[in-house]
């Protein structure tokens, strides 16, 4: 069994309030779930207005599977013109 696991810290512009970053958060978290089939959440930053930092995971039987798994998080949290990616760190277990 192989675990990928990706962190992600994101700026996210023109944010005014808390409330408008969960709202990007969540619409972020919901669409990479929805079509990714990974597991997601908010990993820390909270109480950032501009930046935020969010937690991936799969679980397959190839590390390289894992591998293109998290990529198509990337490419995809990537392709969304609210944030902006800063930093990131991947890390595939083998259990």
């Amino acid at each position: 069994m192989v675990v990928g696991a990706l962190n992600l810290t994101l700026y996210i512009g023109g944010m005014k309030s808390l409330k408008d970053k969960r709202s990007v958060v969540k619409s972020l978290l919901t669409k990479v779930r929805s079509k990714l089939n990974v597991s997601a959440a908010e990993t820390g930053r909270q109480d950032e207005w501009n930046r935020c930092e969010l937690g991936f995971c799969c679980v397959t039987n190839e590390a390289s599977h894992a591998e293109s798994i998290l990529q198509s998080v990337i490419n995809f949290i990537d392709s969304d013109g609210r944030v902006e990616i800063i930093d990131s760190y991947s890390e595939t277990i083998h259990i």
